[in-house]
Parts: structure tokens; sequence; C-alpha cells
């Protein structure tokens, strides 16, 4: 389980530091992903193999679907977590996410997410403005 904010720097070799308590739980690998809204997600090898598998389920005869399974899998990196706590990311998913300097790594239940700290600001800032009404619409997917 991934829960938890925490503000790091990307370095100018594209690398990130994990925090230590997502590491416990991704152990020395993580897939790294597009995400929505933006971001990046990281994946746990077992949750990356879960998506894999509902990926395959899409519909091939489907454009959106070969769409997104595309943008998907074209995107993902096995990223190799170092004896410092780092990820070096990808240039293209760096640039994906529009980060430069700052970021925001969140815990988001199943993964995790790499936000551009202007991004994630955004976001965040829209989402607490509307938090009950978004509580309410999905009180149905809850019980």
């Amino acid at each position: 389980m991934f829960m938890g904010e925490y503000a790091h720097n990307i370095d100018k070799k594209g690398r990130i530091i994990i925090p230590a308590k997502f590491r416990e739980e991704l152990d020395s690998r993580i897939i790294v992903t597009r995400g929505l809204d933006g971001c990046l997600n990281g994946y746990t090898k077992s949750q990356w193999d879960i998506i894999y598998d509902q990926l395959l389920k899409l519909p091939s005869t489907k454009k959106d679907a070969r769409m997104f399974v595309r943008m998907m899998t074209s995107k993902a990196a096995e990223c190799e977590i170092d004896n410092q706590g780092r990820v070096l990311l990808p240039s293209s998913l760096i640039t994906l996410a529009q980060i430069t300097k700052e970021c925001r790594i969140i815990g988001a239940a199943n993964h995790i997410e790499i936000w551009a700290k202007e991004k994630w600001e955004s976001v965040d800032e829209e989402a607490n403005e509307s938090f009950e009404d978004i509580a309410e619409n999905l009180t149905d997917f809850m019980l």
C-alpha cells in the first residue's frame, strides 16, 4: 500500500530518490510508465503484471484500446533502484511529465505517482476545492 506525499528533486542525470517507505514495497525495481492527468505511474512488478493482464483483455478491434495499450506499454520502463534509493527515469518520461527539477512523489493506493511540482500543486488544489463533491459522487463505488 502506497500513501503519503514527498518532495524531491530530479538531478541532471534524470535520477530521483524514491522515498524509503515506498522502496520497502518496491524491492529493487519499479515499472514506470505514463499516468493520467500528466503524471508518471510507478508499479511493483506484481502490480504491473495485473495491469498488463488487463491491457491484454482490451479488444484489439477497438482503436481506443489499441492506442491505450500502445501508450501504456511503449512508455513503460523497468527501472532499478540503486543503493542510494534513486531511480534513473528515461528522458522521454521526464519530458512527458514536464519534470524540470522539483517533483512530488505521492502514494496512490496500489502505485506511486511522480509529478512535476507545479502540476501536482494545481491538481491538488483543484481536488481540495471539490473533495466533498467528489466523495459524494463516488459513494456508490465505496460500498
